[in-house]
């Protein structure tokens, strides 16, 4: 008769203290080894792995978010150029700006990345001289009486431009014309006894070419800048509508008829409106899709009507968030995220970058890298992630005098790519696990038990 499992009659058998002793600890060391077991087959171990990129798509997303500390967002352009000759000019609909206070926090939001307002200008004047003829009306200032010509005339709009900038030599005509215009509207104001015409406003003009020092402390960015002061100090934003004269006129006539409407207003209301300033910090967040090749973009100061004081175009910025291909869902994320070593390193957010001196600011190099993550469960197909990791360095680099700063971030993506899986037994290494522990255990007390048995019987005849 075939049988694997033959019995020992019960009658044959024998209970003793020692066998007892050995099954106790038999049970105790097979349940520590199936604990043991268990533990490891839940438990994972992530492998990594070096191939070929085999990514296919033709697009790469850079994501970023930078804040510029000392450059306003009307001037901030984003570019894209590349080695396939990709040049994209203020790229993208999807890149917002928010102006920032001097603390560095978003105030205003500027709207997205759309092309600069244009702006019209007058055409019929006559030239600078044949208007000289009759005398100069927008009267020069420099560094010695700037501050004393402010502080005994209440209102006064200033052009600080430069003889090279070719928008100062356009507006030169203009300027010239609203000042005799605004001489004109006050003569005509007082011959009737009258102020309700009159615009009490001097108009007058600075060179930052020859007068350097006055600029860079007005912090003028670009030429020509039209600036409102009252009392010695800044009057809201800069003027930045149409460089006409009627524009003008009406510009100023809104000042000094506001000025009369604020003296019925409460203290509080007015130490608020005196307190609107455009400060020059923006903050540039978005992203944009380049080609898979080596490239780069860039933030600059750029603007259609006014030429860049490349001295005074301070890039100083400081990258909240930069990262490479399309951000995953959460799902996803929860997945990959027990890859916590391999996860999309972003290894230049939150850092500072100020440049310290004149034309200088700082580039940035990123390896890009790509990382694929297998992830799956027992009863999950696997399923594969593309991540991006990137190694960086930064430097400043400096540009001739003429050359207006830019903050570049380069890129180029490595050929190799990073494979990483997670791997766990399966359950039937598991299971033959188990059945080895139960029957190694007893077979291995069952031998220790039968010397241990033939020593005590031994003894006993002895």
């Amino acid at each position: 008769m075939v049988d694997f499992f033959r019995k020992i009659p019960a009658d044959l058998t024998e209970a003793t203290v020692v066998g007892a002793t050995l099954s106790v600890a038999a049970g105790v060391f097979m349940a520590t080894l199936f604990f043991v077991e268990l533990w490891a087959f839940l438990s994972t171990t992530i492998e990594t792995g070096v191939m070929l990129d085999t990514n296919t798509e033709t697009l790469l997303r850079i994501n970023f978010n930078v804040s510029m500390l000392d450059l306003q967002c009307d001037y901030a352009a984003v570019d894209v150029v590349d080695i396939l000759g990709t040049n994209s000019m203020n790229v993208t609909k999807n890149v917002e700006k928010w102006q920032l206070d001097e603390t560095g926090k978003r105030m205003i939001f500027q709207g997205r990345n759309r092309d600069q307002k244009a702006i019209q200008h007058d055409e019929h004047h006559p030239k600078i001289e044949e208007l000289h003829k009759n005398g100069v009306h927008a009267i020069s200032l420099n560094e010695v009486n700037f501050n004393t010509y402010l502080s005994e005339n209440p209102y006064v709009f200033v052009n600080f431009f430069a003889p090279w900038c070719i928008w100062c030599q356009r507006l030169e005509p203009t300027w010239e014309a609203v000042a005799e215009e605004v001489e004109r509207l006050n003569e005509a104001a007082g011959s009737l006894k009258e102020r309700s015409g009159s615009i009490d406003v001097d108009v007058v003009k600075v060179d930052c070419v020859a007068n350097r020092n006055l600029c860079g402390a007005q912090r003028i960015q670009a030429f020509p800048t039209l600036r409102f002061f009252k009392d010695t100090q800044q009057y809201g934003i800069d003027y930045k509508q149409d460089r006409t004269v009627a524009a003008m006129i009406d510009f100023l006539t809104q000042k000094v008829e506001l000025e009369k409407t604020m003296e019925d207003w409460h203290p509080r209301r007015k130490q608020r409106m005196l307190e609107i300033k455009e400060h020059p910090g923006c903050m540039v967040s978005g992203y944009v899709l380049v080609n898979r090749v080596p490239g780069n973009f860039h933030i600059e100061a750029r603007s259609i009507h006014h030429n860049l004081n490349a001295a005074m175009t301070n890039l100083s910025h400081v990258v909240n968030h930069l990262s490479f291909g399309t951000p995953l869902a959460k799902d996803m994320q929860r997945k990959v995220s027990k890859y916590s070593r391999f996860q999309s390193v972003h290894p230049l957010d939150g850092g500072i970058f100020v440049s310290r001196g004149f034309h200088e600011t700082h580039h940035h190099y990123s390896k890009v890298v790509s990382t694929h993550f297998e992830v799956g469960g027992m009863m999950t197909k696997t399923r594969e992630i593309i991540g991006y990791q990137m190694l960086t360095q930064s430097q400043v680099m400096h540009y001739n005098e003429m050359d207006v700063p830019e903050a570049k971030f380069s890129y180029d993506l490595s050929p190799m790519a990073v494979l990483v899986s997670s791997k766990g037994r399966r359950w039937y290494d598991f299971v033959t696990s188990v059945c080895a522990i139960i029957g190694g255990t007893f077979t291995v007390v069952g031998l220790i038990d039968a010397v241990l048995h033939k020593i005590i019987k031994g003894g006993k005849q002895l």
